[in-house]
């Protein structure tokens, strides 16, 4: 009888656990890796500005909805008063090639900045080394704008050898490593700069990739902005340094409009770059522009040690930005899925889609009074201030300020 007695027990047992699946009693089963609740989700590429949680399975975002149960994640963040956005993309910053060259976990990871663009310090002479000594070795995401010269930017001296600036080479690099080099630095400021941007412009060409141009105006030589911005640069490609008063002439001095050939510039495409560094933002500049609609297209650091001690880092570019009235979900705008599309990594990059890789930067919205300085060592107090305080790279928290993703040691 007692096989019968056994049985006769665990079928109402195996009913009951079935009635109970049915009817979603039993505890939730973790199925995400960690979990951000409460914060304040700005995604302008999937057009959401609202508190919502976001979810990630191993590297990728997982979920991102207005409520999802705690239990479903084997870590919670609770983000609560906080903005979470994709992970900033910086478009201009220096890690290579440069004297004064930043090793990017150092300078990027902590503001938010989960990928960064070398910005000309390898050439295609140079690139295979810079792969091997930094790109392979880092947790930030690094991509890069070869410089047209073959050595990369090592000095004055090599950047003006126009014997080693060979569009067809730089291409073939291009070509070699498409998911890491994004486009071609044109950076040269001394008398042969017009030559120099042909030759960058055509290896653009040839690899059909943008080309960045750092470069100042040579009304020395009977060129200008027209010129360059109208006649040489192609729809897409980007001039840095656009706030300053020596690569450009954006705005008229006499009459602080933004002068015509500019908005004509970018009507055609050209996309105009921040690249704040340690000469190139000035308020008097920026103030104009911005009163005038001419924002950046892109926000970038310049980021160096001649500029790291200048307010550089991509919070500081966006809260002087949002000093002179930028808003902060456009200014996140122009910090991921503008700088995602400039370099041609959008959608899998600058957005929270699901699928997309889960780089993710958490900010505090600081209420005050702030002091911002410009390259001229000239302050505008402004109320607002964008600090980052926790930064997830690929699926996993690599900052953290203020232990948000730890336990309390007393709980273990």
């Amino acid at each position: 009888m007692q096989p019968r007695l056994a049985s006769f027990v665990f079928r109402p047992i195996v009913l009951l656990f079935l009635l109970s699946v049915s009817a979603g009693v039993l505890p939730a089963q973790a199925i995400y890796d960690l979990l951000l609740k409460g914060g304040h989700v700005i995604d302008p590429a999937n057009e959401i500005d609202r508190v919502s949680d976001v979810a990630i399975l191993g590297n990728q975002i997982a979920e991102v909805a207005e409520s999802i149960p705690a239990e479903k994640a084997k870590q919670v963040v609770d983000a609560t008063g906080l903005y979470v956005t994709p992970g900033l993309i910086d478009t201009h910053a220096h890690v290579f090639g440069l004297p004064g060259s930043l090793f990017p976990d150092d300078t990027s990871l902590m503001t938010g900045a989960t990928t960064i663009v070398d910005c000309g310090g390898a050439g295609w002479r140079t690139f295979d080394r810079f792969k091997a000594e930094l790109i392979d070795r880092v947790q930030t995401r690094v991509l890069a704008f070869l410089n047209i010269v073959g050595e990369g930017m090592v000095s004055s001296a090599a950047e003006s050898n126009t014997d080693d600036m060979d569009p067809q080479a730089a291409a073939d690099k291009v070509r070699q490593y498409p998911a890491l080099i994004v486009g071609i630095k044109k950076h040269d400021p001394g008398p042969t700069g017009f030559f120099v941007l042909k030759r960058a412009i055509e290896a653009g060409r040839l690899a059909n990739t943008p080309v960045i141009v750092d470069d100042n105006i040579y009304t020395n030589q009977n060129r200008d902005s027209r010129e360059k911005l109208l006649d040489i640069m192609r729809p897409g490609d980007l001039h840095t340094h656009m706030y300053n008063d020596q690569q450009m002439h954006l705005v008229d001095r006499f009459s602080g409009e933004v002068r015509p050939e500019l908005r004509e510039a970018r009507r055609r495409g050209v996309l105009f770059d921040l690249g704040h560094g340690g000469s190139s933002f000035l308020w008097p500049v920026a103030a104009h522009a911005m009163e005038h609609g001419f924002p950046p297209d892109v926000i970038s650091t310049d980021l160096h040690s001649g500029s790291v001690m200048n307010q550089v880092d991509m919070p500081n570019c966006i809260s002087k930005l949002m000093s002179l009235g930028m808003g902060l979900q456009e200014a996140i705008m122009r910090s991921t899925v503008n700088p995602a599309r400039a370099i041609h990594k959008f959608p899998e990059l600058g957005t929270l889609g699901r699928g997309k890789a889960a780089d993710i930067a958490v900010f505090d919205l600081q209420k005050g009074v702030f002091a911002f300085m410009d390259a001229r060592r000239k302050k505008l107090l402004g109320t607002h201030r964008l600090h980052c305080v926790l930064t997830i790279r690929d699926g996993k928290v690599v900052f953290d300020e203020n232990g948000l993703s730890f336990p309390l040691w007393d709980e273990q």
